[in-house]
């Protein structure tokens, strides 16, 4: 899959494996297993680790599905030739009675998580991230509500919260939002938010096994350096050498929640036999994004030898300020007490992993 001496890859499959609890990894056994969107960044840790670990959890199949709009990763094509439990089919969810619907017939986990979730790609394509997450999301829900399936999990957002007042930092599940219905970021953040009806409905009425994730600000291995969100920005700054940018005044603030944090607590959502709906990230510390970007400069100048400066600069996109929550910072009391779900990777640690990792093998896209 990647080279041996890609040691940060390696211990964070194994981190992975050793926050799910035994009854957990007992559920996946003799199952099959769909990811929708599974050419994105966390599709590259879901697809490995169930991979790497395919046999000790006795998986019979893990199938990926993607339109691939945003680009063919070659770490897909070297997964599939690596194991012959993965399979993968170029798919549009939302063209989804146009498939072989056989080729997916026999599944007992879903994760849906095709949508586009960069702001600079989702203004880009606010239509085709609305039919993802709602469309699509039906013609799977339709498809999988008559069978035997053992779980199905959403990928909601953070950002079905919009912009919270500062009483409700950090953010329950329970907080409604302050969410702007119209303007570049609502294609996004309602999609998500009647997504998540969708779900509730089917649950509701169709007793299906439905959880939801709410993701608070992932970063890691995995990462399109092209991806125009802020820990891919700052990581390609320091590969390519060149000064950090910042295109906002650097004060929003936000936690920063490492890749295998993340999948963690989205295994764990997954394997939750009741419908519910949970905040996954971390709670701290909750950083200014020029915090971060000075973060990047110390990890860059130890791991890279990086003394560029950091420099404040207007966007070329119009829209790129427009609705962007000034505070990010989420409660997961409730994941914590009901999926036993407990980050502990700092995101000085988490920073540090990410640019050894690039150092090591190179972007992998």
């Amino acid at each position: 899959m990647l080279s041996e001496k890609n040691t940060i890859f390696y211990k964070d499959l194994q981190y992975i494996f050793n926050n799910l609890e035994q009854s957990e990894k007992e559920r996946l056994k003799e199952s099959s297993i769909l990811i929708t969107g599974c050419a994105g960044f966390l599709g590259y840790y879901f697809m490995s680790f169930l991979s790497e670990y395919s046999d000790e959890f006795g998986i019979r199949k893990i199938i990926g599905i993607d339109n691939f709009k945003l680009g063919n990763p070659k770490w897909i094509s070297v997964l599939r030739n690596s194991s012959p439990k993965i399979e993968l089919h170029t798919l549009d969810i939302t063209q989804f009675s146009l498939f072989d619907q056989e080729k997916i017939s026999d599944v007992d986990f879903v994760i849906h998580m095709a949508s586009i979730a960069s702001p600079t790609f989702y203004r880009k394509y606010p239509l085709e991230t609305v039919d993802a997450n709602i469309v699509g999301l039906r013609e799977l829900l339709d498809f999988y509500r008559e069978k035997e399936i053992k779980g199905f999990l959403f990928f909601s957002s953070s950002e079905v919260y919009g912009d919270p007042f500062p009483e409700y930092i950090p953010t329950s599940e329970e907080y409604r939002g302050n969410v702007a219905m119209i303007g570049p970021r609502a294609c996004y953040d309602e999609a998500k938010r009647f997504g998540e009806t969708i779900c509730y409905l089917y649950a509701e009425e169709f007793g299906m096994p439905i959880s939801i994730v709410r993701p608070f600000n992932n970063y890691g291995p995995g990462m399109r350096l092209d991806d125009k969100r802020v820990p891919a920005d700052f990581a390609k700054s320091i590969i390519e050498n060149k000064k950090i940018i910042l295109h906002s005044d650097g004060k929003p603030t936000r936690t920063f929640c490492y890749v295998t944090d993340a999948i963690a607590g989205y295994l764990k959502a997954l394997l939750y036999e009741s419908f519910d709906y949970f905040n996954i990230g971390i709670d701290n510390p909750e950083i200014s994004i020029k915090e971060l970007a000075q973060i990047y400069k110390d990890a860059g100048s130890a791991i890279y030898g990086f003394h560029q400066s950091i420099e404040f600069r207007e966007s070329e996109e119009k829209s790129y300020l427009k609705d962007n929550p000034q505070r990010r910072c989420p409660n997961i009391s409730k994941a914590r007490k009901l999926l036993n779900y407990s980050p502990s990777i700092s995101v000085a640690e988490g920073v540090h992993r990410f640019l050894t990792f690039l150092k090591e093998e190179g972007e992998i896209h």
